[in-house]
């Protein structure tokens, strides 16, 4: 019974279903579909026989739909676009765009310029016909080393932000996103807000640290690694860090573009550690070689400009209140 009713739900089916709630009557239905009254009658009886449903009120004059008639119409309404949307998304694809494109983001890169980039690439218009493009876009959020391992374990098609060196499996192009310069502090309350001078290991060692966990799986995580005996408070993002430095849960290292309006602020103080000041050199990566869609070429040819990288690294304004 699956099958038949299945067999019956046909595209034609539900043409036929629209042009006669559209024209008001069987026979103007029949008209603009070019077959004859009784056709159309037997067509829509056979229709209901496989759905075992009444689709029309037969005791009126006109083509009055019953409920299930009117609900048949409307998902029938949006089964149509729907097939009209893959149609055209296979074409798109067919024509270069790929249907996905999984982009593996570093969490410490700016978000606001991250939407920016996806509101850009909506905006593209396909050379043949000014339609968007088919790629469906996927946005996931990383870590550290799994940012990388995104890329290499074929999750992602594009890693932006990549952080320390890694084994190159082969296959991986690189290019440098640029430095990314990280600061120590703390909120005004915290204890070692109130010392003076350069804050040495002896000092740390008594206050709690916030860490941001590596989101990889399978390889070696990138870590600070923490005195011996000091407590730790791991965290799942640099938002939520950032987040428990502002209430004094703790001390860390942040770049230094998002702590920037709360230490103009007075939310955050900087501290000078004994420690050398850390600067991140960060990549972005994708797999090379021939067959290159046309979404990753784009995302790409953005990468190449200077404005861009700076903003991902530098524009955090609006993340955090």
């Amino acid at each position: 019974m699956t099958n038949q009713r299945r067999q019956a739900l046909t595209p034609e089916a539900l043409v036929m279903m629209d042009t006669i709630a559209r024209s008001g009557s069987f026979a103007a239905a029949a008209r603009e579909l070019g077959k004859v009254p009784s056709a159309l009658t037997y067509s829509v009886r056979q229709l209901e026989d496989a759905l075992d449903v009444l689709l029309f009120d037969r005791s009126s004059r006109q083509a009055q739909l019953t409920a299930a008639g009117t609900e048949l119409l409307n998902e029938g309404r949006r089964l149509l676009q729907e097939l009209d949307a893959v149609a055209n998304r296979v074409r798109r694809v067919a024509c270069g765009w790929e249907a996905t494109l999984s982009v593996s983001v570093d969490d410490i890169l700016s978000v606001p310029t991250i939407f920016d980039l996806v509101d850009a690439f909506y905006q593209v218009k396909d050379d043949l016909d000014g339609s968007t493009p088919a790629t469906r876009l996927r946005l996931r959020t990383e870590v550290l080393a799994g940012t990388w391992e995104a890329l290499v374990s074929g999750e992602a098609d594009l890693a932006i932000g990549v952080a320390g060196v890694h084994a190159n499996p082969g296959g991986i192009e690189l290019k440098p996103l640029g430095e990314l310069a990280f600061v120590f502090v703390v909120a005004p309350h915290h204890p070692l807000a109130a010392l003076e001078g350069q804050i040495n290991d002896a000092q740390l060692v008594h206050q709690r640290a916030i860490a941001v966990a590596d989101t990889a799986q399978r390889m070696t995580p990138l870590t600070v690694n923490p005195l011996p005996g000091q407590d730790v408070l791991t965290v799942a993002s640099m938002r939520a860090k950032l987040e428990a430095l502002l209430r004094g849960l703790g001390c860390g290292f942040i770049p230094e573009p998002l702590a920037r309006p709360h230490l103009e602020a007075g939310r955050l103080v900087h501290k000078p550690t004994a420690r050398s000041p850390h600067v991140a050199e960060l990549h972005y990566a994708w797999r090379g070689g021939p067959g290159m869609g046309r979404a990753l070429q784009w995302w790409l040819q953005q990468l190449e400009s200077p404005t861009t990288r700076r903003a991902l690294l530098e524009r955090h304004l609006g993340t955090v209140c």
